[in-house]
């Protein structure tokens, strides 16, 4: 303890209850927390039923949408770089809601953005990437724009665009390659790279395709136009070009590049036939018009099939006559059309059983394995990391190992090992799906081997501290686990492939069957509690405060941090673990939900009351530890044993 009885801050904070990891799906969560999914609901059937909406900015301005833009904003590792005016989320949590809410209304009445502060991040290549970091008030802005604009855009997105949309992922991408490559034996592939596709959107074009997607409030319209000519800092204002780092940037860039995923699918996919042939619904959702594309093939038509991730996408033929037609179609289509010209040397015709493709950092062909029952011969995807991407990986290996040789001390050498786990699992993560990793992984493993005998050999040993469950679980029984430290160190070689998934048909978040699919339902939690809660803020607290009760509900399952019996509306108590008057603050880890009655027993020091709400509660010894650990927090004297009152 400090002077005058403040805490150090340096005592740990007791970790709460929390709900599974099924139920962690939080946008979703949060958009049901402030009663909006059903708002976004309608507006993804009304936009999938070709309505025109005009009338959108009553929406973006309502509380519901505002409070839920700073929830999903709050959690961002980008809230915590301040913009031009240097403020961060941090500045923002200050606010009273209703001071907020009027100042965001008020802004957009009249928008206009401050000055991007710009940046410019290394690439592995040596050159270096802008990205542009409006304000955080801006940020929030931009955030309350997109929560509206998203479900109407997504009701418009082709099926195989994978990138920056709810439920898709890189990995959903890979898998749809994979399909057509092997199952369907699509074995050319037109490359093509944009060039400075983000640099290079044309503003005009971009506000009309949002027109054409039913999107015609002209006041929307408005500060979306704002939004894209925003000045950048000691630069000036762009001509074109969506701003790399802003919240709503992705969303637009897809919109751009909708209208190719179209043009490519009504070449061949979604080219109407004389005779209306059976369509079969599998349970999954997924519809399947086999006999439709067995009769095209009889056809002259060029067969493709487009798979998109941002603006790096491929464009898979069956011909390479096919290939080399749609290859210059597609290069004068992006130019008509959109304005955006192609990097030749970048682009062009692979066949895949001579050469790789690249897709998102991982390299693609086929192999002969084996013959088909026709006997013709059967070919199987083979794939691992690019050459860019193993290098990168190597040199930051490397400089991992070098951060663990020479530690300022034992605590900075753990914060290194946990850093090197950390990259070495993400990297696991993302790779896996690559059917040949194995092979790659050797070869960094054997790299690793060197560099810590030369480097760490006599802080590694082959034991040391407990395994945390997320090495135990994956890495358990590796005999290559090694320990630096005393700590686990993730054995690099210790991987096998997992086939990548597909995101089913029914799987969307804005409906509530395909809701149902990506997380259970909240059955743990009253739901009209919530509501309730979030419809009636404590008065003269913080939006972080009042957030936060929301989350603290959520996270507790809906009771009481020290009891665990169910909290109910009126009978509950937002606690400070740290007071404020300590120099206690809202943040989540500083609070908990507790009934009145816990919260009148953790204050009392008069002994009568004590012994009232001590017979009242009669707490086990699990719940007197709880209680005793909050009273330390408020510098009070711990209880004893209920039956000594």
């Amino acid at each position: 303890m400090t002077k005058k009885g403040h805490f150090s801050g340096k005592r740990r904070m007791p970790t709460l209850p929390t709900a599974t990891k099924e139920q962690k799906v939080q946008k979703i969560r949060n958009a049901e927390y402030y009663d909006f999914q059903g708002v976004q609901d309608t507006l993804y059937t009304q936009s999938k039923e070709n309505k025109v909406f005009r009338k959108l900015m009553t929406i973006i301005l309502s509380e519901e949408n505002i409070m839920l833009a700073y929830r999903n904003i709050k959690k961002n590792v980008g809230s915590h770089t301040p913009g031009v005016d240097g403020k961060t989320i941090k500045n923002l949590s200050k606010w009273q809601e209703d001071s907020l809410i009027t100042y965001i209304r008020t802004r957009l009445k009249h928008y206009i953005p401050q000055p991007v502060r710009r940046v410019e991040i290394p690439k592995a290549n040596g050159k270096t990437r802008p990205l542009g970091i409006p304000t955080i008030m801006d940020r929030l802005i931009q955030q309350c724009v997109l929560q509206v604009m998203e479900p109407i855009c997504e009701a418009k997105f082709h099926e195989r665009n994978n990138g920056f949309r709810p439920c898709r992922s890189a990995e959903h991408a890979i898998a749809q390659v994979y399909k057509f490559v092997q199952r369907s034996g699509l074995h050319f592939v037109v490359d093509i790279d944009i060039k400075g596709f983000f640099d290079n959107v044309q503003h005009g074009k971009l506000l009309k395709q949002l027109w054409q997607m039913g999107i015609r409030d002209k006041t929307l319209l408005s500060i979306l136009s704002a939004m894209l000519k925003a000045e950048v800092a000691e630069i000036g204002f762009p001509e074109r070009g969506t701003p790399q780092g802003g919240i709503i940037s992705p969303l637009l860039a897809n919109v751009v590049l909708n209208e190719l995923d179209w043009w490519i699918s009504s070449q061949w996919e979604t080219i109407p036939t004389h005779h209306q042939y059976a369509v079969t619904i599998a349970p999954n959702g997924t519809a399947s018009r086999g006999k439709t594309y067995r009769a095209l093939q009889s056809t002259q038509l060029k067969e493709c099939w487009i798979v998109r991730y941002a603006d790096d996408f491929k464009i898979l033929c069956r011909k390479r006559s096919d290939a080399v037609k749609l290859f210059a179609a597609t290069q004068q289509w992006l130019k008509a059309r959109l304005g955006l010209d192609i990097s030749p040397e970048k682009s062009g015709i692979v066949n895949l059983k001579k050469h790789y493709t690249e897709f998102l950092g991982i390299k693609i062909r086929v192999r002969q394995k084996g013959k088909k029952a026709n006997g013709s011969l059967g070919y199987t995807v083979y794939s691992g990391m690019t050459d860019k991407a193993y290098q990168a990986m190597k040199s930051k290996v490397q400089q991992h190992t070098r951060a663990m040789a020479h530690p300022a001390d034992t605590n900075d050498g753990s914060r290194a090992v946990d850093a090197y786990n950390a990259y070495v699992l993400g990297i696991h993560n993302y790779y896996r799906i690559a059917t040949n990793i194995t092979l790659d992984m050797r070869k960094i493993a054997f790299l690793v081997k060197h560099e810590l005998n030369a480097r760490l050999r006599r802080y590694t040993q082959k034991s040391g501290d407990k395994l945390p469950s997320y090495i135990a679980e994956r890495y358990g029984n590796s005999k290559m686990l090694r320990y630096v430290y005393g700590r686990a160190l993730i054995p690099i070689g210790y991987l096998k492939h997992k086939a990548p998934i597909f995101k089913p048909k029914k799987v969307n978040r804005y409906t509530p069957e395909g809701r149902a699919e990506i997380h259970k339902s909240l059955s743990c939690v009253n739901i009209s509690i919530l509501r309730e809660m979030m419809r009636n803020p404590i008065m003269d607290r913080s939006v972080e405060y009042n957030d936060n009760r929301l989350s603290l509900y959520c996270g507790q399952m809906g009771r009481c941090y020290v009891t665990k019996q169910p909290l109910e509306l009126g009978h509950m108590h937002c606690h400070h673990r740290i007071p404020r008057h300590f120099g206690g603050d809202d943040k989540y880890g500083n609070l908990v939900l507790v009934t009145d009655e816990v919260h009148r027993l953790l204050h009392a020091t008069q002994p009568d009351t004590i012994a009232h709400y001590m017979l009242k509660l009669k707490p086990d010894s699990k719940q007197l530890r709880t209680l005793n650990r909050l009273r330390r927090w408020l510098q009070l004297p711990e209880f004893q044993s209920y039956t000594s009152y």
